[in-house]
């Protein structure tokens, strides 16, 4: 993340995010940031915030002795660095890492905390870019789903187009001919048309027509690779695959969305 020109650092562990604290100190401190982490350590705030914090995420924590901790605190000469403070109670919530992205993390509770001990305008640039990071992760895994669904039977459809609907003499480019026209049996059932006829129609666009798909559709076309193989496999011609698995794209389209997908093939049929 980039908080006002300082880069910050986020890993996961445990599923869960933590930020650089070492980072964060240095829109403090550029040099010391050892300094500035363990002068908000050495706080009785920090410490009573941190305890609450780790007895309620950590079953492991020891409280005797932060109770000791607490009760040394605002004494002349207390000092708490991060590495004491795990070693002595066992704690969770800040971790020293070593190696290229080494320094001092916390989870993202307690660092918002600190980032507060810096300045109150620090933490609101924080919070504010690590929302933003968030929903850019969203997207991503979002894309991610997309991708893998359209993959997860494609193995399947092409295994029974291969066993049953090419016979060994046919030379590659025509094996590759009829690969593309069962894809374009899905696509003509849920889209409404072929690649092809997508491609003539947005010039200006990189990628296919299932590039373009949401997930609702996505779902469903996995769904359809699964049945067409299935028809395939039964020996169903391809006019009555196309058929039924139009039907089938509207009723699991209509299921996904709540809104009725137009039969689009019941359309060009009464046209004709």
């Amino acid at each position: 993340m980039d908080v006002k020109g300082h880069e910050i650092t986020v890993v996961a562990m445990q599923d869960e995010d933590y930020i650089s604290l070492t980072d964060m100190a240095r829109h403090k401190n550029q040099e010391s940031t050892g300094i500035v982490i363990t002068h908000w350590m050495s706080t009785r705030y920090t410490i009573e915030f941190m305890g609450v914090w780790e007895r309620l995420n950590n079953p492991g924590f020891n409280v005797t002795e932060f109770s000791n901790i607490r009760n040394e605190s605002g004494s002349n000469g207390f000092v708490l660095s991060s590495r004491n403070w795990i070693e002595k109670t066992n704690a969770i919530g800040i971790v020293a890492k070593t190696g290229r992205y080494g320094g001092t993390y916390a989870h993202k509770d307690i660092a918002f905390e600190f980032a507060s001990w810096i300045s109150v305008e620090f933490k609101l640039y924080l919070i504010k870019e690590f929302q933003r990071l968030k929903e850019e992760e969203q997207k991503q895994l979002g894309w991610d789903i997309k991708r893998n669904l359209a993959k997860i039977n494609y193995r399947i459809h092409t295994d029974a187009i291969k066993e049953n609907l090419i016979p060994p003499e046919l030379t590659k480019a025509q094996i590759n001919l009829v690969y593309a026209t069962e894809a374009d049996v899905l696509n003509m059932a849920l889209f409404g048309m072929t690649a092809k006829q997508w491609r003539d129609a947005n010039p200006g666009q990189k990628g296919n027509i299932r590039d373009y798909a949401d997930v609702n559709q996505l779902v469903c076309l996995s769904n359809m690779e699964n049945l067409n193989a299935l028809f395939i496999n039964e020996g169903v011609s391809q006019p009555e695959r196309l058929a039924k698995l139009n039907k089938i794209a509207i009723q699991q389209m209509r299921l996904l969305t709540e809104k009725p997908l137009q039969p689009l093939l019941e359309q060009k049929n009464r046209k004709r």
